[in-house]
């Protein structure tokens, strides 16, 4: 039996130089924790402080037995979502995350044009990486999800403009609407 460890027990913070990536399905997906990113990948840029919530939590139906006793426990579904607040509010990739790449056109240069319509965002792969204490790192990979905004976009003095969104996990062809890589051996 292992007993307690506080080397155990840490804090997800941003991996250095960037901690949200995406790229379109189809690029490589990374299958460990440590593995640079395909260049297809595109980082979103901050997060706010509030971080990262991944909300993963399945429903589940009881079927009784005449007399009451509880016989079996079906899941009937188990959402993966994950919500965030992008901060990078003039940042293209951050808007074609969240706009649709086909409704984010220019830079900062020449002009940014955003068209915000009931068009569908596109699903991509998305990758979170963070630092544990320690050096481990941790990668969450999700294989294919959508980005929707979920809340309001608010523009007032004194707070930073965010993209309050959701990331919505759908299963791959394993079942899995995402994966967790934790490993030893590197450094912020």
């Amino acid at each position: 039996m292992d007993n307690n460890n506080v080397q155990n027990v840490t804090a997800g913070k941003p991996f250095e130089g960037g901690a949200v990536f995406y790229a379109p399905l189809g690029t490589t997906i990374p299958t460990d924790a440590l593995t640079e990113l395909d260049a297809a990948y595109e980082n979103v840029g901050y997060i706010s402080e509030d971080g990262v919530v991944n909300t993963n939590t399945p429903s589940t139906q009881n079927t009784k037995a005449w007399g009451g006793d509880i016989v079996l426990n079906t899941v009937t579904e188990k959402p993966d979502t994950f919500k965030m607040t992008f901060l990078e509010v003039t940042n293209v990739h951050a808007l074609k995350a969240v706009y649709g790449a086909d409704n984010v056109s220019g830079d900062l240069a020449t002009g940014i044009t955003v068209h915000a319509n009931t068009k569908d965002t596109p699903e991509l792969i998305w990758v979170i990486d963070m630092m544990y204490k320690n050096g481990i790192r941790k990668r969450t990979v999700i294989p294919d999800a959508t980005c929707v905004l979920n809340g309001d976009i608010t523009y007032v003095d004194g707070a930073a403009v965010g993209f309050p969104i959701n990331l919505t996990a759908y299963p791959d062809s394993d079942g899995d609407t995402h994966r967790e890589y934790i490993q030893n051996g590197i450094s912020a």
